[in-house]
């Protein structure tokens, strides 16, 4: 037995008895023993998917498992990283949910389902025929779709939150499945497809459906309607598993099957891909700017960076189109290390915001603020979850965002095979990844500054207190792996290049210990010289301040304080101290000059209403101002799509009265065209 298989094994085998055994467990234990159940699941697949990217493959064959198709498990280097980033999501997401859930989540039902969903999603990229892993997409969408409705009886919105993941979720499993069985040879596994000579057209449009579906988990533009809804109302653990491990394998997917089953295929396939992640990033991140509710911008902000992740996918496809296999693997290897860095700091970030909502129960930004002081801990892991989100040395997410900028822009100038098209698309391509950079500084700047370091905006913002010793571990775990990828991600980065070669049948795109140094292209980069000339930095700038302090105070410009007779108060204040929660920048305040700048592309929906007083329509008695920001693709495609859907139930409803002579005449009609039809088409 192999080390992946052991690990593999042992992950099913404690993740199968922790949820049994939370269903005969007293209530007190429930969330300590689902919380051991699913970090001991997350860190048995981590050591399977950390061993499988050291090139340890394994495979097994199940017949008995399940009629007709059995079930067919192979783990390659592509699957290891999947499984390695989802078994550590889901280490520090139990540790946190052992605290998180003692009050009103301790029921069977959701503590059961937590360690099977870990487990569903470490099976997804186990899967080595199409029948395991339709059955793996299956089980982590309803045992997600189980957590995500945890709370249905405290809020309203979870149940239509519920309702849109559900609906499109399935959709994408309808998508997902015909795609996959356009594909499928022989007995459905991953070997027969790949041996398989496909026709074009018969590619094409697996991998399109294939896209549609894999996309739709991904939460792509424009599929990603149930993201922004789900994942703020699913509880905080929940909502870190699915945002920085479940998404994932919508890319897993697109790479598994345009790569490895369909060999590569036409630069079609990866321009699409590339433009609708481009889109999805500027969409998602521009979204998330200009949002107040913390967790709902925290969804945008995950497709904004699943767009990256495809961006990277999509060039890697060209390049490999276009016979350049250096800036392929290069492309691949950005694409694969921003899963990676994202997994990490969305994990702290859900997790901080989650201590924030259980502390507070507030989600609005402009009903927060002042949390430093009450919550010092939860700030400092927001913070650094903040500046790794930023993309700014030394964050973990800078590194992988400049090797994508590296790999568009040594493509876009040396790429002679590609076609025009392309041509054109990988320069606005580095505009979109740059414009997305810049957008994303001020969403967290705006995050983290209104939510934390203002004055407290509310009561419950005032009073909240820090969050519990096993929510704290759980922070913690996920800013140690932040930090770790920031200071020293040529620990992982070789790994990661190994995978995306394997995956290409090329050399690894990234060489290097300390200084990471691009192979076939030039460029290099040590982060850890870069955090450190920034550490210096900052050091001397912050003792150049205090000792210009000091030089201040020894002049005697000290102001005498407030037991002497001269108040002391700041001269920008005018005198009138400090200023209160009211005159501070608010989400709202701080978000609107962008809200001005893409007004085109927001669409704000705006309402005044002004009431009159009775002697005199001269005179104005109250105003009443409102606006809001729905999201433009949900209200110009899905809204007019529930609308007819609504209109078919009603016309539905009219048909279905209730008589039988009705329904008799029903049957008698659509007996009488299929006969016309046979008659017609034979």
């Amino acid at each position: 037995m192999n080390p992946v298989q052991l690990g593999l094994v042992a992950a099913v085998a404690v993740g199968l008895s922790g949820a049994l055994a939370t269903t005969v467990v007293p209530r007190r234990i429930r969330p300590a023993v689902a919380g051991a159940s699913v970090v001991g699941t997350g860190a048995f697949g981590t050591v399977a998917g950390v061993t499988a990217m050291g090139g340890e493959t394994w495979s097994a064959s199940l017949p008995w498992l399940l009629p007709l198709s059995g079930v067919e498990l192979a783990i390659d280097g592509l699957s290891g990283l999947f499984i390695a980033v989802a078994g550590a999501v889901a280490v520090a997401a139990g540790v946190y949910g052992v605290g998180y859930t003692r009050h009103g989540l301790d029921g069977r039902v959701v503590q059961a389902t937590a360690p099977l969903f870990v487990l569903s999603v470490l099976l997804v990229p186990a899967a080595g025929s199409i029948g395991t892993l339709l059955l793996f997409w299956e089980l982590m969408a309803l045992t997600s779709l189980l957590l995500v409705l945890a709370e249905h009886g405290r809020h309203a919105d979870v149940v239509t939150a519920g309702r849109w993941y559900a609906v499109m979720t399935h959709l994408g499993f309808v998508a997902l499945l015909i795609g996959l069985l356009v594909l499928v040879v022989d007995d459905g596994s991953f070997g027969a497809i790949r041996a398989a000579e496909h026709p074009p057209a018969v590619a094409g449009l697996g991998f399109v459906l294939c896209l549609v579906g894999f996309g739709s988990k991904a939460g792509i533009l424009p599929l990603h309607a149930w993201l922004p809804r789900a994942h703020p109302e699913a509880p905080s653990h929940v909502s870190a598993l699915m945002s920085a491990a479940m998404v994932n394998l919508g890319a897993y997917g697109i790479v598994r099957v345009g790569f490895d089953l369909l060999g590569g295929g036409p630069g079609w396939w990866w321009l699409a891909v590339l433009v609708i992640g481009a889109a999805s990033a500027v969409y998602g991140i521009l979204q998330a700017a200009v949002r107040t509710d913390l967790k709902r911008l925290l969804g945008y902000s995950t497709t904004e960076n699943m767009g990256l992740v495809l961006v990277g996918v999509g060039a890697s496809g060209l390049y490999a189109a276009a016979g350049d296999p250096v800036l392929a693997a290069l492309a691949l290897t950005a694409a694969l290390l921003h899963v990676l860095t994202h997994a990490a700091f969305k994990t702290l970030l859900f997790l901080a915001a989650g201590s924030v909502v259980h502390a507070t129960g507030v989600r609005d930004l402009d009903a927060l603020g002042g949390l430093r002081t009450v919550m010092p801990a939860t700030t400092a892991a927001f913070g650094l979850g903040a500046l790794a989100a930023s993309a700014l040395p030394p964050g973990p997410a800078f590194m992988s965002e400049w090797l994508l900028l590296q790999s568009l822009i040594h493509g876009a100038g040396t790429a002679p095979e590609l076609d025009v098209v392309a041509s054109i698309v990988l320069p606005l391509a580095v505009a979109a990844v740059a414009l997305t950079a810049g957008l994303a500084v001020a969403t967290f700047v705006k995050a983290f500054g209104v939510g934390f370091l203002a004055r407290p905006r509310s009561d419950a913002a005032a009073t909240a207190r820090e969050s519990s010793p096993s929510m704290l571990a759980g922070m913690g775990i996920a800013g140690a792996a932040c930090t770790a990828l920031a200071l020293a991600p040529t620990v992982v980065i070789p790994g990661v290049a190994g995978v995306a070669a394997g995956v290409l049948d090329a050399r690894p795109a990234v060489l290097g210990a300390l200084t990471i140094e691009l192979t076939g292209v030039e460029g290099a980069m040590s982060p850890l010289l870069l955090a450190a000339a920034l550490a210096v930095a900052i050091a001397t700038v912050v003792g150049a301040l205090r000792l210009l302090t000091a030089r201040r105070d020894a002049g005697g410009w000290k102001p005498v304080g407030p037991a002497g007779r001269v108040r002391t108060a700041r001269p920008w204040d005018c005198g009138g101290g400090p200023m209160s929660a009211r005159t501070e920048y608010t989400a709202t305040s701080f978000a609107e000059p962008l809200q001005r700048v893409f007004d085109d592309v927001l669409d704000p929906v705006q309402d005044v209403d002004v009431t009159h007083h009775q002697e005199s329509r001269y005179l104005v008695a109250a105003v009443a101002y409102r606006r809001s920001l729905p999201d433009r693709i949900e209200t110009r495609l899905y809204a007019p799509v529930l609308s007819a859907a609504a209109a078919w139930g009603r016309a539905g409803r009219r048909l279905a009265t209730g008589s039988v002579h009705r329904y008799l005449g029903y049957g008698f009609a659509t007996l009488c065209a299929l006969l016309l039809v046979l008659v017609v088409t034979r």
